[in-house]
């Protein structure tokens, strides 16, 4: 990686000085003599570290604006500040706004360069984190053999090769964000950016702003998720949280193919292909006044729905499995040894879905237990007070043996029958039954069949 460092100072004794200490060290260089210029550069190309100069042209602050320009376009680019004017409450303030250093002038040529260097090593490790995640992420399969995850498998290769907007609804923790990065990775846009807008996480009155960015009176801009998922996707994640008035101006956008910038003038075109989920029942949130109908019908070109953990236990070995072998990898520790038929996991009631069940094994593999007793002891340390107890029926000591024990059967057929995804047959091998004695079992007790 080559890495480019724009320079930002008024006195050209200063700029020269710089640009020869940092192609000396190894890195390219870029230079501007004014804040125009510099805000020119930077709308221009990102450079991967800047060095700006607190007071320009035209105030004793423009470092600081070009800090905060930067900012809300990549928080990630390291931005030293120099300055010939310094006090501590302008230190303050630049680290306040994200300065990765400080250093008044005149300042040691070979202090400014450690700041350099860390400023770069810092971006390469932010680097190879978000690679790390996002491979990571794109690595993790839609794990099932459940009918559900068969079926959302197929629609994944239907959808991706199309451009059509896809609604994702299930509950948190299900999986959606995977299927939405699925949908991506498939597509023809796979080598452009997704980006994620999550409509839970964002505070009403700055919705407008994250989703189509600003222009602000000093000329600089600060690009919305619409811009940064240009030619690529972008996933609205609980897209029920958007406000009412957005709401209308993304159908806009939806009709017309173009926006504006908050507080600005010129329509913006872009080319994305938006995928939207849902933890909430749209329909219901249209009867309550909550969501536009006619945005949901634009929005539900195409419709998966992504079912509860609870609804799918089959499920729930294959994924034990699967995230041993992958967290094991990931921690460079001994595949992790869990019984995928521990009665704890199979009886728990997994609210928290796939991300829950995630969690319960990395959190394993992070204690690194050297037995099967101690990694059983951490699973019932980790679920006994979840929720594992509100299976028992609380007035279970006060009713006859015979109707506790039918309760207990009954309870233990449905998860059975859940965990063997309706298949007869199998479920009769494990508990030892007859299949037609079974079905009279199944049908006594009123449990419905659906295989």
């Amino acid at each position: 990686m080559s890495i480019e460092i724009l320079i930002v100072d008024d006195n050209s004794d200063i700029r020269n000085i710089l640009n020869e200490l940092i192609i000396d060290a190894g890195y390219k260089t870029r230079i501007a003599a004014n804040y125009n210029q510099a805000l020119s550069e930077i709308d221009k190309k990102m450079p991967d570290v800047a060095i700006l100069d607190v007071k320009l042209d035209k105030g004793d602050n423009d470092g600081i604006e070009l800090l905060s320009h930067i900012k809300s376009k990549n928080k990630d680019v390291p931005v030293i500040i120099i300055t010939g004017h310094a006090n501590i409450e302008m230190a303050v303030n630049s680290l306040k706004h994200g300065a990765f250093e400080f250093i008044e002038k005149p300042f040691d040529q070979t202090r400014l360069l450690n700041f350099i260097n860390r400023a770069v090593e810092n971006l390469n490790l932010k680097s190879q984190n978000k690679d790390y995640e996002n491979r990571l992420f794109y690595s993790y399969e839609l794990i099932g053999d459940s009918k559900n995850i068969l079926n959302i498998k197929d629609q994944v290769e239907k959808i991706s090769i199309t451009e059509s907007r896809v609604l994702i609804n299930g509950p948190s923790g299900s999986g959606k964000e995977l299927i939405a990065r699925k949908i991506h990775k498939k597509s023809k846009r796979n080598n452009k950016p997704f980006i994620i807008l999550n409509g839970a996480l964002l505070d009403a009155n700055k919705y407008e702003f994250e989703l189509f960015g600003e222009e602000k009176p000093n000329g600089s801009i600060s690009y919305g998720a619409l811009e940064k998922a240009n030619q690529g996707t972008l996933l609205i994640d609980q897209v029920s949280e958007i406000p009412l008035d957005i709401q209308s101006k993304i159908l806009r956008v939806l009709t017309d193919q173009k926006f504006k910038r908050l507080n600005g003038n010129n329509d913006i075109n872009v080319d994305v292909r938006l995928i939207c989920s849902s933890s909430k029942d749209l329909k219901e949130e249209i009867k309550i006044g909550n969501f536009r109908e006619d945005l949901y019908h634009r929005l539900n070109v195409f419709e998966i729905n992504v079912k509860s953990l609870n609804e799918r236990i089959s499920d729930i070995p294959l994924l034990i499995k699967y995230f041993s072998k992958k967290i094991s990898q990931n921690y460079n520790i001994k595949e992790l040894e869990i019984d995928d038929n521990d009665t704890y996991i199979l009886n728990h009631n997994w609210q928290g879905n796939v991300r829950e069940l995630r969690n319960l094994i990395e959190r394993i593999a992070i204690l690194q237990p050297n037995s099967k007793e101690k990694v059983s002891n951490i699973i019932k340390e980790s679920l006994k007070n979840a929720n594992y107890d509100d299976k028992i029926p609380k007035n279970s000591l006060s009713i006859p043996l015979k109707e506790a024990r039918e309760n207990f059967e009954k309870e233990y057929l449905t998860i059975q029958l859940k965990k063997f995804n309706g298949n007869i047959s199998k479920m009769a091998n494990f508990i030892g039954m007859e299949r037609s004695a079974l079905h009279r079992k199944l049908k006594g007790f009123g449990i419905k069949e659906f295989n």
